[in-house]
């Protein structure tokens, strides 16, 4: 009974917590304007075959309401249609430069390395890099640009609406948000007058140029599999203010398509958390099991096995906290509505990919994703 009150009480708190950071993340403001001339914005997309979504990413971006951008796709050593794609629409629009990437240096990860070369040919004074799985509203960079400028931030990123088209995505992929706003204070981190790390999520990352040239670009984060919360840490580290909003309305990515992708992807992701620190990782394995994944087994114990009328109050109790977390989460970023129903099946299929990280990190062996295989500090063909 004492462990079942100690889970409640953890529960309100990180609800609590769960409320405040969706309340702080800064919605974007529609009405703000561009004062003229609006400077130049590089939009920066790393590509490594990816054929199925480049097209959609490029279509989107260039319907965008801002007066002056530029766009340089980098052709990561693709082995599919990518370059032909991407050949065809710069032939259509100006606006667009195809980039051939170098072979990968020893030393450096794949993105971090794409990214590097994109920035060295940027010519704008803001350094926009984006995924080539993500889709943008028109007026994306217009409102994205408005904020920037209004606030100044060294670093801007943010929270995309996550697509989720098939069974897997609609199951696992929202967790990943719920994880990040129940147990990260993100509203906590605002409240400080020096700079502070917040969450940058390398789908969309909003550098100014100087700043982004001030803390040594992605060469200072080249060996990191994680570079997007390197580059955040870095920006913070160098006295800049990192800003983190939700991109919601005018930004979506349609990540891990596949279900070999989705164990592919996430397992790089966690492997190299564990790389920071697999203590670290286990612990938040043990408290994620313990308050999100647990009740549900206990309720099931409860209602079928215990008749004590307060222990099944207590249970239900933590269950419907946990479904109310996730739909606090899931509909403020339009998930599936199966996912909320579903979320021991996602958490679950969470904690089997990081269980697998932690012992690949334990062991010493690496990942494999796109064909390069990441190790801890350097990526291999």
């Amino acid at each position: 009974m004492v462990y079942q009150i100690i889970i409640i009480i953890c529960l309100v708190i990180l609800m609590i917590n769960l409320l405040l950071n969706l309340r702080s993340i800064r919605p974007l403001e529609p009405k703000n304007r561009i004062k003229k001339p609006a400077p130049l914005v590089s939009i920066l997309i790393p590509a490594r075959d990816e054929e199925n979504n480049i097209v959609t990413c490029l279509q989107t971006l260039r319907k965008q309401d801002y007066p002056n951008f530029e766009i340089l796709v980098l052709n990561d050593n693709s082995s599919d249609n990518t370059v032909s794609i991407v050949s065809r629409l710069a032939a259509e629009d100006n606006r667009i430069r195809l980039l051939h990437g170098k072979p990968l240096e020893k030393g450096w990860t794949g993105k971090p390395f794409a990214c590097y070369q994109l920035a060295e040919e940027a010519k704008g004074s803001w350094l926009l890099f984006v995924d080539a799985d993500t889709i943008h509203a028109s007026n994306m960079l217009r409102y994205v640009m408005s904020q920037a400028l209004k606030l100044k931030p060294a670093l801007l990123s943010g929270f995309p609406c996550q697509l989720t088209d098939s069974i897997p995505q609609k199951i696992a992929v929202p967790v990943i948000y719920f994880i990040i706003f129940s147990l990260f204070p993100l509203w906590w981190l605002k409240q400080f007058k020096k700079p502070k790390p917040s969450m940058a999520i390398g789908q969309f990352l909003l550098f100014s140029s100087e700043e982004y040239r001030k803390i040594g670009g992605h060469a200072a984060v080249k060996s990191k599999i994680l570079e997007d919360i390197w580059l955040g840490i870095e920006t913070t580290k160098h006295g800049g203010r990192h800003l983190t909003i939700d991109l919601s309305s005018v930004v979506s990515c349609n990540m891990y398509s596949t279900l070999t992708l989705m164990w592919q992807g996430l397992t790089r992701c966690i492997f190299s958390v564990a790389a920071i620190s697999s203590m670290a990782l286990i612990g938040l394995l043990i408290v994620g099991y313990f308050l999100f994944l647990a009740p549900f087994y206990w309720l099931w114990n409860v209602l079928f096995i215990d008749t004590s009328l307060v222990l099944q109050a207590i249970v239900m109790s933590q269950v419907a906290i946990i479904l109310a977390m996730r739909w606090f989460v899931d509909s403020h970023f339009k998930a599936s509505v199966l996912s909320t129903p579903l979320h021991p099946i996602g958490l679950f299929f969470i904690i089997l990919i990081c269980t697998r990280a932690i012992a690949k990190q334990l062991v010493g062996a690496s990942v494999a994703w796109k064909n390069r295989l990441y190790s801890n500090e350097s990526t291999v063909e």
